[in-house]
């Protein structure tokens, strides 16, 4: 299966188990960049994987 540089917000909401709200309110905050195509809003992987490993380490296993 072949890796795409850009994800849909249903796409990035799944991969991130968070609901589509949730993914919103982080881009309003501005701690996820996004790209507009037409009416589609797109989420590079790279920007995903840096907002991924900006978010703070946690010891506990929940």
């Amino acid at each position: 299966m072949q890796e795409t540089s850009a994800l849909s917000i249903a796409q990035t909401a799944r991969l991130l188990g968070i609901g589509r709200s949730t993914l919103y309110c982080i881009i309003k905050e501005g701690r996820l960049p996004v790209r507009k195509l037409g009416k589609r809003t797109l989420i590079l992987r790279e920007d995903l994987e840096r907002f991924i490993a900006a978010l703070p380490a946690s010891n506990d296993p929940r």
